[in-house]
């Protein structure tokens, strides 16, 4: 058995049913234990995520509300927004589209609680900087040091792999097709980019991210709008092909847990990465006064990623229905643009693809820094960066098929820990929302 084999053979054990199962359910209990929280919520969750900030008395941290979600969604807004949505329609069918949706909203949850954990028990580095996330409310929350310490390293890892080189290829791969770009142009061209923005730390991270993220979802969400528009008579049928293939009888009962569940699920998950752990990294260092109130804002990231994101390319393929015809991933987007709006179309898909894997490169760069540090007490970070930096212009330059799928293997490793922390905390993230919306709404009624 080749090593390719082997680590495809075990991606499909590390994401099966078990895993899938496990994620959706962590976010239907958190559901049901928060009351509904993501309902209840989600406009005061919108309104503290896009009001301006300033640093208020008794706020800590490092970035702004507002900046925190923009560096979780460079990181989430990738490949899996472009590419990810076009396979789960490929191979689950359309009803895939519906289950990433479901995926969604209890995934917004999941994510509040990761977020509420990571500023509860987030610690001030030597530097003066905010370090949270899932290795730090394993350790300082359940007491199982040893969980944190598996999700570090398998986050250290990943983020070479999904966070890096596979972003990096995917450029590449579009500007050379779109361009005639040559591959080592493009890797270096990103290497530098990468390099400037990495090296000024979270608060450059930041700064970037708030500037970069909303002009290339909008330009994005702008180009598909207009494809819905213009070809509204198209949308009716469409919205009812993905709910009629959503409960099919292959859709639901195709496999072990339907091809349209399967890959609808699966899909969702690596476009928001609710429950995977990452995000919550970068909720750490938002400033603010409660765990509750970065939670919340952290909560509207899977709505923007995957309710808005990924349903403007999923009802775009669907209209298209170039799905059953050979294209696959970011080709069979592009194909689906370019016949509603010509070379446009497939330029709006090339430069989407090209802003967001390399907002992903910026977001996962720190993550595998954190984690990194975590396990060496923040020792050697700048050779972590350097090393990182190196390796997008390697990924501009190879063929990924084996570094992807042992990536693949890498995140879905780190959700386990992360789900385990999530469950046996869940008392805590409901005692601090409790907390949180107490104050909430003694500070509406003296708004």
């Amino acid at each position: 058995m080749s090593l390719n084999d082997f680590l495809s053979t075990l991606s499909g054990w590390v994401w099966g049913w078990p895993l899938l199962v496990l994620l959706v359910g962590t976010g239907v209990y958190l559901t049901l234990r928060l009351s509904f929280l993501q309902f209840r919520t989600l406009p005061y969750a919108l309104k503290l995520a896009f009001k301006p900030s300033t640093q208020q008395k008794g706020e800590k941290g490092d970035i702004s509300h507002y900046q925190a979600l923009t560096t979780a969604l460079a990181a989430t807004i990738g490949t899996g927004n472009i590419a990810g949505v076009a396979t789960a329609v490929v191979l689950g069918g359309p009803g895939a589209v519906f289950w990433m949706w479901i995926t969604a909203v209890f995934g917004m949850a999941t994510k509040y609680a990761e977020a509420i954990l990571a500023v509860k028990y987030r610690v001030e580095n030597k530097n003066g900087e905010m370090s949270g996330g899932p290795m730090y409310y394993l350790e300082r929350g359940l007491g199982q040091k040893w969980l944190g310490v598996l999700f570090a390293f398998f986050g250290a890892i990943a983020a070479f792999g999904i966070g890096n080189m596979v972003q990096a290829n995917s450029v590449s791969d579009a500007m050379a097709e779109t361009f005639s770009v040559p591959t080592w142009i493009t890797g270096v061209l990103l290497l530098v980019f990468a390099g400037l923005v990495l090296l000024g730390g979270i608060k450059s991270i930041g700064r970037v991210t708030a500037f970069f993220v909303p002009i290339m979802a909008v330009f994005y969400i702008i180009g598909a709008l207009i494809i819905i528009i213009t070809n509204f008579e198209l949308v009716g049928p469409a919205f009812g092909t993905i709910f009629t293939d959503a409960f099919t009888a292959n859709a639901v009962g195709g496999g072990l847990l339907g091809t349209a569940i399967r890959y609808g699920v699966a899909r969702g998950v690596f476009s928001n990465e609710a429950g995977l752990g990452s995000a919550p990294i970068a909720a750490a260092a938002a400033r603010t006064d409660y765990p509750g109130r970065q939670a919340l804002v952290s909560m509207t990231q899977v709505l923007i990623d995957t309710i808005i994101v990924c349903t403007m390319t999923g009802l775009t393929i669907v209209m298209a229905d170039q799905y059953g015809g050979g294209a696959d991933g970011a080709a069979l987007t592009t194909e689906s643009f370019s016949l509603f709006l010509g070379d446009i179309g497939g330029y709006i898909v090339t430069i989407g693809l090209i802003f967001f894997a390399f907002s992903t490169i910026v977001g996962w760069s720190y993550y595998g820094e954190k984690c990194f540090g975590y396990l060496t007490n923040d020792r050697g970070l700048g050779i972590y960066k350097a090393v990182f930096v190196l390796f997008v212009f390697i990924g501009a330059v190879i063929e990924l098929s084996t570094v992807w799928t042992f990536a693949d293997v890498m995140n879905g490793l780190m959700a386990f820990p992360n789900l385990i922390g999530l469950l046996l905390l869940s008392g805590v993230v409901a005692s601090e929302t409790k907390r949180f919306l107490k104050v909430a709404k003694e500070e509406r009624r003296s708004a």
